[in-house]
């Protein structure tokens, strides 16, 4: 399907008898193809006598040119992987390195190309279950979002990534911020977030992280994030909170495998970071975007509801609270949700 697609993205109508031609099937197997596309959810137009064009400004992930904008820490270390559809990024990177190790038998090629890489990363461009935090669902239609993926492993146990995942939703906004989409706040813990002129927030990209391994020595961690690049109204409004996307905020989209590689690049660093010095050294610049910073809020963990004014995060990454009597309490907790009031 990824040929066809490249072939239809010029623009262009293409007959089913030039696509099958050119791709060496029949014009039926074509016709399975294009359905199979519409199912995705692209924009594909149909016209009797003239054949199927995509509509023009698809751009599909090139591992090509998301390499070009990888540091060369991040070329040493990462292996990456692009899906055209998958049910989950998070999922199919576990699977990818599970079948690293599981292949013992590689072409020498594909094992020196392996040795070295620490950290994979798999992009996808539809996941038909993505899931978001407390597992709800993220709504993923095809080539709307950034649907991307890391797995790496961390030394320390669970105790060592307190904070881990604000470090990763701030180093998210800075990679957008270089990129001009700016305006970006954080809402703690896993929310990026563009505030209205109403003062409504609105989300824009999302950071979940799943974990497994020794509680007390070297865990492998997921660190999966979807960025809203260019959402169809129709999948906005199947959203169960208000959202928005780069395409809304700049007027035009900007160059997902730039994007891609600039945040496989930045991640690679703020992790070398994370690793020796924890979130305390990120506590400062994620502060700086509190989206909640000084105002009143809730915050729920479970059948609790505690009420007072966001006072920033501290060094672990807890959210601060300070009550009417000027107490400030930590809480920090993956059942934990925050608003403002």
């Amino acid at each position: 399907m990824e040929e066809l697609i490249e072939l239809l993205r010029d623009g262009n109508f293409h007959s089913g008898e030039e696509l099958g031609q050119t791709l060496g099937i029949s014009r039926a197997a074509v016709w399975k193809k294009i359905q199979a596309i519409t199912a995705l959810g692209l924009p594909l137009d149909t016209l009797r006598g003239k054949g199927y064009r995509l509509l023009p400004g698809i751009e599909l992930l090139d591992k090509h040119r998301i390499e070009q904008y990888l540091i060369l820490d991040a070329q040493a270390k990462t292996m990456l992987v692009l899906k055209l559809s998958t049910p989950s990024t998070n999922d199919a990177v576990r699977e990818a390195v599970e079948q690293l190790k599981a292949n013992e038998q590689m072409e020498a090629v594909e094992k020196k190309e392996s040795e070295g890489k620490t950290i994979h990363v798999c992009i996808a461009e539809h996941q038909s279950a993505g899931r978001g935090r407390r597992g709800r669902s993220w709504v993923s239609p095809f080539g709307a979002s950034l649907y991307y993926s890391m797995l790496c492993r961390h030394e320390g146990g669970f105790a060592a990534m307190e904070g881990l995942s604000l470090a990763v939703g701030l180093t998210v906004l800075q990679t957008l911020d270089v990129m001009s989409v700016t305006g970006i706040s954080l809402k703690w813990p896993n929310d990026l977030v563009v505030s209205t002129a109403s003062g409504k927030l609105e989300k824009l990209a999302g950071v979940l992280l799943e974990v497994s391994g020794d509680p007390t020595g070297v865990c492998e961690i997921v660190i999966g994030i979807g960025i809203n690049l260019m959402l169809p109204e129709a999948q906005k409004a199947q959203i169960d909170q208000p959202v928005t996307d780069v395409y809304t905020l700049l007027g035009h989209t900007i160059n997902k495998n730039e994007l891609a590689g600039r945040l496989t690049s930045n991640l690679v660093v703020m992790l070398k970071i994370f690793q020796q010095e924890g979130f305390r050294v990120f506590r400062e610049d994620w502060q700086r975007y509190d989206a909640f910073a000084d105002q009143s809020v809730a915050l729920f963990a479970g059948d609790r509801r505690i009420v007072g004014v966001a006072n920033g995060v501290s060094e672990n990454g807890a959210v601060l609270i300070k009550n009417d009597n000027g107490v400030t309490t930590a809480h920090a907790g993956g059942e934990i949700s925050l608003r403002k009031l």
